[in-house]
């Protein structure tokens, strides 16, 4: 059998940590700073911390939460506990006390794993007053705890390691990451090994990330993006990790220059910080080969510019979410240039994808309803709900996302928005991701977002909080004059709000909520 036919591929963790190591051996798997671990010592690093935890008497279904910034220290304790089949569930840096010791108590975690100290937060102290009664161990990466914690597990012999690495099976639970909660509590999505290793070697294979490429990832590890197209898919594809545990734009620009990154995805927000900041004149970039994006307001002019003045040679845009495993559709390799701006890409193999009405019923061609998937990356449903299992998930297999989107006759698929987000003027939906797009093409605007507001006589209107690009005026009578050329009446905002910056989360992805909720205070 070819090692490369789908039945002799690793569909394990464990099992890709040990085909990197053999296949890629000494070739850089890990940087940061001084620090370079190559493939072969990566698995030797994770086996040790397996084995730790195999002290510690973790055992296979038991929950390790990861509550840190990007870094090497990261990945390994998140590959070393889901090596011996515990469950890894990741907790937002941006995450306060009670926020995170719900996550903990949900998931009924026994072991955390987090820093002592990141950007003057001390983590441990904001759960002292927190009762978590299924906690045993807390372990600070940044302190001695963790040597003490490796060199505990010294005495568990390397066959009981490789034993237990080999027990991980493929449809094993391999992580929870839990939803923002936007909508409600926070839900634990539950993936398995095969699903993660299945979505991120097509992901991989589809993006052409290849062996040998410097992958720059800015985007936190407790989220898909930088854990499972960042980590998990260089592990797969060979390719080099640089891990930022702290986004800045210059420090970007000095990291491309010097170890020639060639790879650097991350959301929209990403990209217009590198292009606002005054650094990026002369900035040397020219080693950047491909982006890889996705929002639902992923502006065309956005993209031109990541050509024009990034210097990417590649730009992709792609779409999915944590219950998709995080990966639904991607544009291809030879997609133009419009399509790549206008679109997220086509269904991933062995997944559909296709746009419902209210009942459920297929909508036709070009015309918009809600974005449903069905496929091996559908999650396994939400850990210990299973109202809200059924509630996103229906008897016919197909997940419902809560976008909204359209297909057009080549099967490409173009979110316009949320479905929470679309708000009617006058009788008219208005798509807010349609109008940031068009916002986005006056020369002034750096960044938008647009929102729906109440309004005594239509229902609701639209405001466009903007950031302007810098050095350059803006006001909203301005804005408000151009969009009217520019738009259907409906459409244009009748609002203007000009901001330093847009509040945004830790993955990039901006917070109407908080946009909402300002506007009516």
């Amino acid at each position: 059998m070819s090692a490369n036919t789908p039945a002799a591929q690793p569909l394990t963790l464990p099992r890709v940590l040990l085909h990197a190591a053999d296949a890629f051996g000494a070739a850089p798997a890990v940087i940061e700073g001084r620090d370079r671990l190559d493939f072969v010592t990566f698995a030797d690093r994770v086996r040790a911390v397996s084995a730790a935890f195999l002290a510690a008497g973790i055992t296979p279904g038991d929950r390790v939460a990861l509550w840190a910034p990007n870094s090497p220290s990261w990945l390994l304790a998140a590959f070393g506990a889901a090596s011996v089949g515990a469950v890894a569930v990741p907790l937002s840096t941006r995450l306060k006390g009670r926020e995170a010791a719900f996550i903990l108590r949900r998931s009924g975690a026994r072991v955390l794993v987090t820093v002592d100290e990141f950007l003057g937060i001390r983590y441990p102290q904001l759960l002292t007053d927190q009762a978590l009664p299924k906690l045993e161990l807390t372990l600070s990466l940044d302190t001695a705890d963790w040597q003490r914690f490796l060199e505990a597990g010294a005495g568990v012999g390397r066959a009981r390691v490789d034993a237990a690495w080999d027990q991980v099976a493929p449809d094993d639970i391999a992580d929870m990451i839990f939803t923002s909660g936007t909508t409600g509590d926070p839900k634990g999505v539950l993936c398995t090994h095969a699903q993660n290793v299945r979505v991120f070697r097509t992901w991989g294979d589809v993006v052409r990330l290849a062996r040998g490429d410097r992958y720059l990832i800015v985007n936190p590890f407790f989220h898909t993006f930088g854990y499972k197209a960042g980590a998990l898919a260089c592990l797969i594809q060979g390719a080099t990790m640089y891990p930022v545990a702290v986004f800045d734009a210059a420090a970007v620009f000095d990291l491309v220059a010097r170890e020639q990154i060639s790879v650097l995805p991350g959301p929209p927000t990403l990209y217009q910080s590198l292009l606002s900041h005054p650094g990026l004149a002369a900035a040397r970039l020219d080693s950047l080969r491909l982006a890889v994006t996705g929002a639902a307001s992923v502006p065309p002019v956005l993209i031109t510019r990541m050509r024009s003045e990034l210097k990417f040679r590649s730009v992709l845009t792609a779409y999915g979410l944590t219950e998709s495993t995080g990966v639904a559709t991607i544009c291809p390799h030879d997609a133009d240039d419009e399509t790549v701006a206008t679109r997220c890409g086509l269904p991933i193999p062995g997944v559909e994808v296709r746009c419902a009405d209210g009942q459920g019923r297929t909508v036709a061609t070009g015309e918009a309803g809600e974005v449903l998937v069905r496929g091996y990356n559908v999650m396994r449903g939400y850990y210990q709900d299973a109202a809200a299992t059924a509630a996103a998930i229906d008897a016919a297999g197909w997940l419902h996302t809560g976008d909204v989107g359209v297909l057009d006759e080549r099967g490409y698929l173009r979110i316009t928005d949320r479905i929470k987000d679309v708000y009617i003027v006058g009788g008219f939906n208005c798509y807010p991701a349609e109008i940031e797009k068009l916002l986005a093409e006056h020369p002034a605007v750096a960044q938008v977002a647009v929102i729906g507001v109440p309004d005594e006589r239509q229902g609701e209107v639209g405001k466009a909080c903007v950031v302007p690009r810098p050095g350059m005026h803006l006001d909203g009578e301005t804005l408000i004059a151009w969009a009217r050329g520019n738009m259907a009446n409906y459409k244009v905002p009748r609002y203007v709000q000009i901001l330093d910056a847009l509040p945004v989360n830790a993955a990039g992805k901006v917070q109407k909520f908080a946009l909402r909720e300002a506007h009516q205070r």
